[in-house]
């Protein structure tokens, strides 16, 4: 029982710390503190993936490591999915940093604040961490689940004020499931997420425009 109690109050702790947007004034942020990130070698060619069935329209966001690609769930997940393509359209995303890496967990980004490096202490988290209009519901599904690259929206222990901060799973994470709404998934570019470190820069997001079907 001992065994079984300390584990369940480490698991709580690390999901706290994890996705905690708005810590209180004068605590550090839960962010880890890494490397600047820039790239070393040349990101890898950029390869569009295909989109699974009752998909909705996929965001593309490339980095100083290389391009990935999210579909989105807007059948599951509607109010989260026109909030983030709403964002996406107004380029809220691009010159941003990555600024959270959890090897074997997740990669986390989406706090506008991350554009200043002397702001650093602060990515993450307080009232300027995010676009400053919460989604207002949680949308939580049984289809999309926490498996390795879904991508959801972080919050500070309440779903419904998630904004603009999202992650992305670098492992099957089911825990996760019914606290956080996952409203994409990765379909090209895993690599590249995988290869994300904290500092690096999201140089541009947009919406890809699908080709019409040929006869």
């Amino acid at each position: 029982m001992r065994h079984a109690a300390i584990g369940l109050i480490a698991l709580a702790l690390s999901s706290v710390q994890l996705f905690a947007q708005a810590a209180p004034a004068g605590q550090r942020s839960a962010a880890p503190r890494g490397g600047a990130g820039a790239a070393t070698t040349a990101p890898p060619p950029y390869k569009p993936g295909p989109r699974s069935e009752g998909a909705g329209p996929v965001i593309v966001f490339d980095t100083v490591k290389g391009t990935f690609e999210i579909e989105t769930y807007p059948a599951e997940a509607p109010k989260t999915v026109e909030h983030i393509l709403a964002l996406v359209k107004r380029n809220f995303y691009n010159g941003q940093r990555v600024h959270r890496v959890v090897p074997g967990f997740v990669i986390q980004f989406g706090d506008p604040q991350t554009r200043d490096m002397t702001k650093r202490e602060q990515w993450g988290r307080g009232f300027a961490a995010g676009s400053g209009k919460p989604i207002g519901v949680a949308e939580f599904d049984k289809k999309r689940t926490h498996v390795l690259g879904a991508v959801a929206m972080a919050h500070a222990g309440d779903a419904k004020q998630a904004d603009s901060q999202m992650y992305i799973t670098l492992a099957p994470t089911h825990r996760l499931d019914g606290s956080y709404t996952v409203w994409g998934q990765v379909i090209s570019g895993m690599d590249v997420v995988q290869k994300i470190a904290v500092g690096d820069v999201i140089r541009k997001a947009t919406v890809r425009v699908e080709q019409p079907a040929t006869k």
